[in-house]
């Protein structure tokens, strides 16, 4: 059956752009670059530790909670590198901000093979489309830095829209922003529940970016998986 679709939604980290090196390995670098030596597998793991932990306590960036996504970031990035063993506070406020402007840029990020050229044929072929990414407010001159922004009438960020996937009003606003209805829409994104299962049960159609040999993960049906970003096309001229 074709589907008759006007808008398409998509994710962007690790679906559109994916980072260059890992986080540890970056942090590492600019550390250096402070005169500091600091392991980058040890970095990464007290990055991750960090990241997960002011996830929980200060969800979406702290929205409502009175911090700025900027002053949430900047905590991270510190208490990643004291978590490390770096105890220096003035080397500590350099390093964040640093840090935090550096990944606004193409520096550490990179556009994932067929993205440009799907996203391209996609906007031929007359879809509306737009960003549903639960990402802080830098993600617009990210995207332009990478020359993705031309594509999107909308980017709607989850610190913009006040909740994150897998909260499906974050899909509602988006549907409002497209001008569609949500059986007219599709999502592509590469987390399952964040994604796939969110924006269907937004009453949405969706697609699960899997990359072949990628684990086990739970069962989709074969026609809404794709392995690359290219087999988007065929699903959706069907």
């Amino acid at each position: 059956a074709m589907l008759r679709l006007r808008l398409l939604t998509w994710d962007v980290k690790d679906t559109l752009l994916r980072l260059r090196q890992p986080v540890g390995h970056s942090y590492a670098a600019e550390a250096r670059a402070h005169g500091l030596q600091v392991q980058p597998e040890a970095l990464g793991r007290s990055f991750r530790e960090v990241y997960g932990a002011q996830s929980r306590r200060f969800p979406n960036y702290g929205h409502g909670q009175g911090l700025s996504s900027r002053q949430w970031w900047l905590d991270v990035v510190k208490q990643s590198f004291r978590l490390s063993g770096v105890q220096d506070e003035a080397a500590l406020t350099k390093l964040a901000e640093k840090l935090y402007r550096d990944y606004c840029s193409s520096h550490n990020w990179e556009v994932l093979p067929g993205a440009a050229e799907t996203l391209s044929r996609c906007r031929q072929l007359g879809f509306r489309m737009g960003v549903v990414s639960n990402f802080d407010n830098r993600l617009e001159v990210i995207l332009s830095q990478c020359d993705l922004r031309h594509h999107f009438e909308f980017v709607l960020t989850s610190e913009a829209a006040g909740c994150a996937k897998p909260d499906g009003r974050i899909f509602e606003q988006a549907l409002r922003l497209g001008g569609a209805r949500p059986e007219q829409a599709a999502h592509i994104g590469d987390d399952y529940s964040r994604d796939y299962r969110a924006a269907r049960a937004a009453g949405m159609h969706s697609f699960l970016l899997r990359a072949a040999g990628q684990g086990e993960g739970p069962e989709v049906p074969p026609e809404h998986v794709l392995p690359t970003l290219s087999h988007l096309l065929a699903r959706i001229e069907k």
